[in-house]
């Protein structure tokens, strides 16, 4: 397991909650995928064995696969380019990559195609999600007509993001760079939500992160549909109006729901079953989606 890759060949720049960030040259960044789990925003003590491996291999699989609608953060530049000592390179293969400098947007793009989660409790209050109009009657879990785009602003690390219209994003970004992260953000959803569902698996709802290079061009980074980023269902078992089994992390959101914890800093520690289970989920939908064995 790792939780801290130690590096003293590259310089750090940033820790979020799972990743990190070092410094390669003027244009490019090395990302660590730690094993590090975080849920209500807040690192847990206890990281998932070989979740960092997961997040990344799912990752590289979706940025391929959608390399053609949209220019993704991932450069051409091989880990032993930049990582000559030995034992750091065993630390890091599998979980890391090398990509392009970016300026991030400073906001979420979440697409929802199921209403779930703080989407399932804003319709209950309001009948919309993120001013988007919903029809009534909907059921937990049930599936929309239509996805919807439904973004967040970024919070620092430990604090929780709030969900926004799409107004308040073109306030942010102007509407050109707004609308068209929509429409890819939408459009990946669709394709992606496709191909899972002929593999078993129910995309629910995920998020991505886009940046602009330095020509002011949008590219997709961070991680793409992972069981951290997506809500990810078996469809085997999957009932409107019944809260689904999981593939994701939600199944750690579900224990923590049952401890008398308040959301804040210090986190519980799981037990060694949630740990074990969390990591089997994790790695089943990896092996499910990409075909890849882990």
């Amino acid at each position: 397991m790792l939780t801290e890759p130690g590096l003293k060949s590259l310089k750090k720049i940033y820790q979020g909650k799972v990743r990190d960030i070092y410094e390669v040259d003027g244009r490019h960044w090395l990302i660590v995928a730690s094993d590090r789990i975080s849920a209500f925003d807040v690192i847990l003590p206890d990281p998932i064995p070989g979740k960092g491996i997961v997040l990344t291999t799912m990752s590289n699989f979706w940025f391929q696969r959608f390399e053609n609608l949209v220019d993704n953060h991932l450069s051409e530049i091989p880990l032993e380019a930049v990582i000559k000592d030995e034992q750091e390179l065993r630390v890091l293969a599998g979980r890391s990559v090398v990509v392009q400098k970016l300026k991030a947007l400073p906001f979420e793009a979440i697409v929802r195609g199921y209403v779930i989660g703080s989407g399932w409790k804003e319709y209950q209050q309001t009948g919309m999600i993120c001013g988007v109009p919903l029809p009534e009657n909907l059921k937990l879990a049930q599936a929309l007509e239509e996805p919807i785009f439904t973004p967040s602003t970024k919070a620092r690390v430990g604090e929780h993001d709030i969900n926004v219209r799409f107004e308040e994003v073109v306030k942010l970004v102007g509407k050109d760079i707004a609308g068209r992260v929509r429409d890819i953000s939408i459009q990946i959803y669709r394709h992606a939500a496709e191909y899972a569902w002929q593999r078993g698996i129910i995309v629910a709802d995920t998020k991505f992160e886009f940046g602009l290079d330095s020509q002011e061009n949008i590219v997709l980074m961070d991680e793409l549909l992972t069981s951290d980023s997506s809500r990810f269902w078996p469809r085997d078992s999957y009932v409107p109006g019944k809260n689904p089994k999981s593939l994701d992390k939600q199944y750690v959101r579900d224990y923590l729901e049952t401890l008398d914890w308040n959301k804040q800093k210090p986190g519980p520690r799981l037990p060694k079953e949630v740990i074990e289970n969390t990591s089997k989920k994790y790695r089943e939908a990896c092996e499910q989606l990409t075909g890849v064995r882990l």
